[in-house]
């Protein structure tokens, strides 16, 4: 655990500002929830995604998903190294950590299991601290993926 952001290590302080900047983007308007997350390639490349609602609930995306399914989508071979995730209510301040909903744990379990590859997350509120996870597999013990299926 960090204490705060200038305790991350440089390129996730600027991982992190990113999904900040995301987050202030998103498109909340009837849960005033906000979330950003940016993610870094092996290459370095930096995506960056947010929620996005709808007033049919179940049709919005969150961050985390937005930006795994754009990486997805655009760079398919390359391996994510590590994931920032940034939350902020409009009704009052987060200070504490915000994890991925089961959702979004499920879908980025998926991506570490198919590149192979630890996927370190970083999460955190408004403000406060930061968690780190080595892997989705740290936060989502017991994987389901498709070797069951």
């Amino acid at each position: 655990m960090f204490e705060t952001v200038a305790d991350l290590p440089f390129s996730i302080q600027k991982l992190m500002n990113k999904a900040h900047e995301a987050r202030d983007k998103a498109y909340a308007p009837y849960s005033s929830f906000k979330v950003g997350a940016a993610l870094q390639l092996k290459s370095g490349e930096i995506i960056t995604g947010n929620n996005q609602e709808n007033a049919a609930y179940p049709s919005g995306l969150c961050a985390e998903r937005v930006a795994i399914f754009y990486a997805g989508s655009q760079h398919p071979e390359a391996t994510i190294q590590s994931m920032a995730i940034s939350a902020k209510s409009m009704n009052s301040k987060i200070t504490k950590p915000v994890a991925p909903c089961g959702s979004c744990r499920q879908v980025l379990a998926e991506y570490e299991v198919n590149q192979n590859s630890l996927m370190e997350l970083y999460f955190m509120g408004e403000s406060g601290k930061v968690l780190k996870s080595n892997s989705v597999k740290d936060i989502l013990p017991l994987v389901f993926d498709s070797k069951f299926l």
